[in-house]
């Protein structure tokens, strides 16, 4: 028997969830506003983010969208920057929809955490963004992951797959529109916003949709991270992302992406670069999660 929507779980990552829908069956709004894509963008991308978004190649990225944006060749190693989570992945198609990638199992990546060794997860949501932090190398665990950054939009989706390789649902992750940065790795820059979208791969074509981590994004508030303006903004890229891709099953979720197979080249981990900016990005910490 199937859950009634309307059921809450906890995320395979720890994260509160809320069963909102399914696919096939319309979509019921998440924001009290209807906020238009773009007003809603530009209540968040103001470039005064917080510490946990500032980075030092930001200044010299480009939108995307724009003609002047640098595109990546297949098999390319970059980085997908948000902030001081900084990734590395792999290039498997970069066109004018967007650009897809290949995040090999093994590949390494810094992170923020906690300094005093909990995992982020573990810290109460009433402190999560006021707790001293340090940054950490870690890699990619799990099985490989597809993950799209369509041109323009406010958001990527990722596709997970089991360890046998079936596909396990697609992560739609909140997040400002895209700039790209030249470079030897270039990269693409973000900043996350808190919520996302998870659409479960059992029941095909009626895939169970949840609401992921609105209660972060309401601690996130609380602790100054966004101003309630902003995380109304947040909820209605929500809205525009399930009303645009996922209702609609639109591009990349039609693409078969899901169960897309690498070859032996494509699948050896990427390593982070040995460079001054990365010397850089592994010395930052701060004495919360707003700082640094």
């Amino acid at each position: 028997m199937r859950l009634p929507i309307g059921s809450t779980d906890v995320s395979a990552s720890g994260g509160n969830a809320e069963l909102i829908g399914r696919c096939g069956e319309g979509w019921k709004r998440i924001s009290d506003s209807e906020m238009t894509l773009a007003a809603a963008i530009a209540l968040l991308d103001t470039g005064n983010h917080d510490g946990a978004h500032v980075d030092s190649v930001r200044q010299d990225a480009v939108p995307s969208a724009s003609v002047d944006s640098p595109r990546f060749a297949p098999g390319e190693g970059i980085l997908w920057r948000y902030g001081r989570y900084i990734e590395t992945a792999r290039v498997i198609r970069d066109d004018a929809r967007g650009l897809v990638v290949w995040i090999p199992s093994g590949s390494a990546r810094l992170e923020s955490v906690p300094a005093d060794g909990r995992r982020t997860r573990d810290v109460p949501l009433e402190e999560r963004f006021s707790v001293p932090w340090v940054t950490r190398e870690s890699t990619w665990t799990g099985p490989g992951v597809v993950r799209v950054a369509p041109t323009g939009r406010p958001w990527s989706v990722w596709f997970f797959r089991q360890i046998d390789g079936t596909p396990a649902g697609a992560y739609v992750n909140l997040e400002l529109p895209h700039r790209r940065v030249a470079g030897d790795p270039g990269g693409i820059v973000s900043r996350d916003l808190v919520l996302d979208l998870w659409i479960d791969a059992e029941h095909p074509g009626s895939e169970d949709i949840w609401l992921k981590d609105a209660d972060e994004l309401v601690a996130a508030v609380e602790q100054g991270r966004f101003s309630a303006e902003q995380a109304e903004a947040v909820r209605s890229l929500a809205d525009h992302a399930g009303q645009e891709l996922v209702a609609s099953g639109g591009w990349p979720l039609d693409e078969g992406w899901d169960v897309w197979a690498p070859d032996a080249a494509m699948d050896v981990p990427v390593a982070l670069p040995v460079n001054a900016d990365m010397d850089a990005a592994r010395l930052r910490s701060g004495r919360t999660s707003l700082e640094g």
